[in-house]
């Protein structure tokens, strides 16, 4: 629902914009009518798709959050094969009657059992962690890029920045109004990658 409220916003600010630009001669300005008389709206877009994949605070987040998953994976297999490996231990014993009771095997089978149910939970704990890192990556990202456009359009003017996805809400616009490469040149000239 909000992804459709937001592309008929873009949709009409769009409409609007290329009405207006079309008696204009292709500027990037618009002016309508409101209740103070004329107003001036000048709209840009950028491409969240292209900062995404460049901007070197987005790179940096998402290779630290790979690296960590990797390293999630890694142990998780680990215990795993561990796991595994105890149990076909446990089911060649007792097809073999090597226990010395059946109370004997049945304090191994819970012991397995409960060595499963923390691998479980442990499974879950960590993907969990991994889910809020993924979350307070992306508030940052997007505080950044806000912050961002705040300080940048102080000397822009823009009425309007939209965002668009691939297609997902600006159906056309001139490539005059992207400032996708002018905002990702800006981004990575802010940002100082940290020192481990």
């Amino acid at each position: 629902m909000k992804n459709l409220f937001m592309g008929l916003a873009a949709l009409s600010c769009i409409m609007m914009f290329a009405q207006c630009t079309a008696n204009k001669g292709g500027q990037d300005t618009a002016t309508t009518e409101g209740q103070g008389g004329l107003s001036e709206i000048k709209v840009a877009f950028v491409e969240i798709d292209t900062l995404l994949s460049k901007y070197n605070f987005c790179i940096d987040l998402n290779e630290a959050l790979v690296k960590k998953s990797e390293n999630v994976r890694l142990q998780l297999n680990q215990k795993a094969q561990d796991l595994q490996k105890q149990q076909q231990e446990f089911q060649t014993k007792y097809q073999n009657n090597a226990f010395l009771s059946a109370e004997r095997a049945q304090q191994e089978y819970n012991r397995i059992n409960k060595l499963s149910e923390d691998l479980q939970t442990l499974s879950d704990k960590l993907q969990s962690e991994l889910q809020a890192e993924s979350d307070k990556n992306n508030m940052q990202l997007s505080d950044s890029i806000r912050n961002f456009l705040k300080e940048y359009n102080k000397t822009k003017g823009f009425t309007l920045i939209i965002s668009n996805t691939g297609m997902d809400n600006l159906l056309y616009a001139d490539e005059a109004l992207n400032i996708t490469q002018e905002v990702l040149d800006g981004l990575n000239a802010r940002y100082s990658k940290p020192i481990n």
